[in-house]
């Protein structure tokens, strides 16, 4: 068969770095933010599959899609942000569409009715912050630092309560003695408590390939680099700092997860010799990493798959291509590159 290419669409944020999507794609930049690049069928970014007779949606071509890749490219801090769950997701988005807040509206928050774990795979050097980090590291930071408010207000109220002061009172004295890029945070948005909450959290550097998971309620910011995510097809974003978008510390502080869990970052197992799983805790969606160094043949075991070249030639795919593989379709690879191979429950 021949491949069936997919054109994603390019979102345009103001986080976004100006060239690295560009370079991926092999087009000329434009002095505009390029922030993501997604494929799939949300219908915020629905991805075209272009055939012999001519481009056409990829719904048509493959059905609705139940996952979603993008490519990420962050410049600048994103939002401090969480996901619902499958429950407050259908809740979120019963109640915005009672009281009549339009799906593509600024204010909206849910405009999804399901769950949006996401898997970040870092393609350059990443930094995020991920997390709670267990409390008695932090104390020993607090003290470290002379974070003094921040450690007095973390022993007495607890992790849950320190949170909602940062987020809920202010603006903040902030300490003056941070890691870098707390300072960053600090110079950006001075006096915000989320500045306090991400002083809290895991502070992740991450290599490429390697990953996080974000399950529902994980909070989590990007801070910089480029990567590869795969997730469940919803937009559901719950902001509470670090954004001119719409910020809601309410629902934020009612979604989150907020208890220390260990480092959240996962590696990959080689499965079989060139092909690396990332251990996922969803069904909803998988990823693979593929080093191709010789021919090697991926046959579709689901319904789709989005198969994304990201570095050199494999022959059918080069760098910056992507396409489509309905179950039982196969894709013959050779050469020297580096694909993902993502897919979901339907």
């Amino acid at each position: 068969m021949s491949v069936q290419l997919l054109r994603g669409v390019v979102q345009h944020y103001e986080w976004g770095d100006q060239q690295a999507i560009p370079n991926f794609l092999h087009t000329e930049a434009d002095a505009r933010p390029w922030a993501e690049l997604w494929f799939g069928t949300h219908r915020s970014g629905p991805s075209l599959v272009k055939t012999p007779s001519g481009s056409q949606p990829l719904s048509i071509y493959a059905g609705e899609l139940s996952f979603l890749v993008k490519i990420i490219a962050a410049a600048k801090p994103l939002s401090l942000q969480t996901h619902p769950t499958d429950e407050q997701a259908a809740s979120g988005y019963q109640q915005e569409n009672e009281i009549g807040i339009s799906l593509d509206s600024p204010l909206r928050i849910y405009r999804d009715s399901s769950a949006k774990p996401e898997l970040l795979i870092a393609l350059t050097p990443f930094e995020a912050i991920c997390g709670f980090r267990p409390l008695d590291e932090t104390l020993e930071l607090c003290t470290r630092f002379g974070w003094t408010e921040l450690a007095s207000h973390l022993r007495e109220d607890g992790l849950a309560e320190c949170v909602r002061w940062a987020l809920t009172t202010g603006p903040h004295q902030l300490p003056t003695q941070l890691p870098a890029w707390a300072g960053r945070l600090a110079t950006m948005y001075p006096g915000n408590g989320g500045v306090l909450v991400a002083l809290l959290m895991h502070h992740v550097k991450l290599a490429p390939g390697q990953a996080l998971f974000l399950g529902a309620g994980n909070a989590h910011a990007y801070l910089g680099g480029t990567g590869l995510e795969v997730m469940s097809a919803s937009d559901n974003v719950v902001r509470a700092a670090f954004t001119r978008k719409n910020v809601n510390v309410d629902e934020f502080l009612a979604v989150a997860a907020i208890a220390p869990i260990d480092s959240p970052v996962i590696a990959p197992s080689e499965t079989t010799t060139g092909v690396w799983q990332y251990p996922v805790s969803t069904p909803r969606f998988g990823a693979q990493r593929i080093e191709v160094t010789e021919t090697r043949l991926i046959k579709a075991t689901h319904h789709a798959e989005i198969v994304i070249c990201t570095r050199g030639d494999a022959g059918a795919l080069t760098h910056g291509q992507a396409c489509i593989l309905r179950e039982g379709e196969t894709l013959s690879l050779s050469g020297d590159a580096t694909l993902f191979r993502t897919w979901g429950t339907h």
